[in-house]
């Protein structure tokens, strides 16, 4: 009984600390910015770069067994690649160009919104019913977005010099970017079961690794020599904290507590951004954000709870 609470326990920690390092991902973005040389594509580069070393390792362990070989064939292979692109090249990429025109803690409760957004795609494509109760929780959601965005209008001219034009730039790259995350939640929910998660992550990061690359190599103007050290600095410690790490952390969560404890856990993200953007970034913290924040986590909340009380949105327990 003391070992299996003490195994409980530490997937507590664990997943705690996997959350913690996912939500630092917009804190390296944002410094990484403040060097003016270091672009959008180039900070996403050098991150794919750090973490590709790792998931092309994991995919040829996962390769080397039998039993995963067999689970994979040329059509669950495009989707791998197809959704892993998704969820990792696009949406990244929208989330880093937003990062532009954004603060952290915003950009961490827009994109927070994803369950939301996962239960309306499933809806759309796939009939899945939404319940009363799920619809109050999606507006309950996006009420927090309007609270927290007015919020940081308010404080635009102010803020980084940003105006109010660039703040709703930025807000609409980062919800761009939370409908791609979505997308890649349904993709992976429906593989997944097929493929095995350690294959399928694996094969998706490094699918999405060669695809910021090639995009990199091919329509970037700088070279990788150009790249300056703060870029190289922020860019890999991203790709180990704020990728990599929280990454195997997560897995082996769910593998302890549940994907639905895991999931619960994880709504300390956007406390713990709005909290480092402020230690770290000087990132002011207003009511309008707090208030924004409480109503985002209990639509959320209501989304999950539902969730755990039928299988039917199970894909929403996968972070």
């Amino acid at each position: 009984m003391q070992r299996e609470r003490t195994y409980f326990l530490t997937g507590i920690i664990i997943s705690v600390t996997g959350a913690l390092c996912f939500s630092s991902k917009a804190i390296f973005v944002k410094l990484g910015y403040q060097d003016n040389e270091t672009d959008v594509l180039t900070l996403l580069a050098v991150r794919m770069i750090g973490a590709l070393p790792f998931f092309t390792i994991s995919s040829v362990v996962a390769l080397s067994k039998k039993e995963n070989r067999q689970k994979l064939n040329p059509k669950n292979l495009i989707q791998i690649i197809a959704v892993g692109c998704l969820g990792y090249y696009i949406a990244s990429f929208l989330d880093f160009a937003g990062l532009q025109y954004v603060s952290a803690g915003l950009e961490r409760l827009i994109l927070f919104v994803y369950p939301t957004l996962v239960l309306l795609m499933s809806w759309q494509f796939f009939g899945q019913q939404i319940s009363r109760n799920q619809w109050l929780a999606v507006a309950i959601t996006y009420c927090g977005i309007i609270l927290a965005f007015a919020g940081e209008y308010n404080l635009a001219d102010s803020f980084n010099n940003q105006s109010g034009d660039h703040l709703l730039t930025g807000a609409i790259l980062i919800l761009g970017c939370a409908v791609a995350y979505a997308g890649y939640i349904v993709g992976s929910s429906r593989l997944i079961p097929k493929t095995g998660a350690s294959l399928f992550n694996s094969l998706s990061m490094v699918a999405a690794s060669i695809g910021v690359l090639f995009h990199y190599f091919v329509f970037s103007n700088s070279e990788l020599q150009q790249i300056t050290g703060e870029a190289w600095k922020y860019g890999l410690l991203m790709a180990v904290f704020a990728t990599v790490i929280p990454s195997y952390l997560i897995a082996e969560s769910i593998k302890r507590i549940g994907g639905e404890n895991t999931a619960i856990i994880a709504s300390i993200g956007p406390v713990s951004t709005i909290l480092m953007a402020y230690r770290w970034l000087g990132e002011p913290i207003t009511i309008w954000q707090i208030l924004g924040t409480v109503c985002i986590l209990a639509g959320v909340w209501m989304i999950s709870r539902k969730g755990r009380e039928g299988k039917e949105n199970k894909n929403l327990r996968q972070p």
